[in-house]
């Protein structure tokens, strides 16, 4: 007999800072989320991991209120995704750095903090947050690509967003600038931000309070790493992970496997 949602995730879906009931997106006919139940806690780090392909980017978008839902819903801070009210409650990060290359980083994290009524001393605030206060009056195009990173980052953090939406927002950098930017976003949850960041290295979800497993567009698990170590009996967490891929593959069954494999990839 096949589990329900909430014995698989080990989560209800009451409470916290999002909610998803039957959470499904479709696009050009091919699923790309397929009936996710979950919720993110608030306050915390959760971490939205899988391959690439797996519907972290779209699950993301659909929490920021900018994809369009197929069926089922998302509740963010207790309204819909993507409502009016949640503009200036909700930040989001995507891959590709969305700065202006013209201007100073300075002038970039101003510049979007006016547009959340947040003057100078809030820019400077979330300048210093990502490190990035010896480039303050260098123009963005003359950084490298980490530092354009941190540039997007200082941008959403100067609106003091309660909700931060990240993805992958660690690839690229170094290894000490990656734990610089990991010891940042602990300072912020223990603030009460939420945190949900993407990533498809299996190694950070060490630094998670939470983490939310995809495979083809279906959520595997909702977990602690240390639940995920111990369901996947590996204290090496990319193999815990891929011991579940292989569990929940088992429990599809083979034909389902074979129909996963015909929708052709997600992302």
């Amino acid at each position: 007999m096949s589990r329900s949602a909430a014995e698989i995730t080990g989560r209800t879906h009451d409470g916290g800072a999002v909610a998803a009931r039957g959470l499904t997106v479709v696009r050009r006919r091919v699923p790309v989320l397929r009936e996710l139940d979950f919720a993110i806690p608030a306050g915390q780090i959760t971490g939205l991991l899988g391959p690439s392909g797996s519907g972290k980017t779209t699950l993301m978008r659909a929490i920021v209120g900018v994809q369009r839902v197929t069926s089922g819903s998302v509740r963010v801070l207790g309204l819909p995704a993507g409502s009016s009210a949640l503009r200036h409650q909700v930040g989001y990060v995507t891959q590709s750095p969305s700065v202006y290359p013209d201007l100073t980083v300075e002038g970039n994290v101003r510049y979007f903090g006016a547009m959340h009524r947040q003057g100078a001393a809030e820019a400077a605030e979330a300048i210093a947050a990502v490190g990035l206060e010896p480039q303050a009056r260098q123009k963005t195009a003359d950084l490298s690509g980490g530092q354009l990173s941190r540039v997007s980052l200082a941008c959403a953090l100067v609106a003091r967003p309660r909700l931060l939406v990240l993805d992958e927002p660690t690839v690229g950098l170094d290894p000490v600038l990656r734990a610089d930017l990991w010891g940042r976003f602990r300072a912020m949850a223990a603030q009460g931000t939420t945190l949900l960041v993407s990533s498809h290295v299996m190694e950070e979800a060490s630094h998670c309070e939470s983490l939310l497993l995809l495979r083809e567009g279906r959520l595997l698990a909702q977990l602690t790493p240390a639940e995920l170590s111990r369901r996947g009996h590996s204290a090496d967490l990319e193999k815990a992970f891929l011991h579940i891929i292989q569990e929940a593959g088992e429990e599809r069954g083979p034909a389902a496997e074979d129909r996963a494999a015909q929708d052709g990839s997600v992302r």
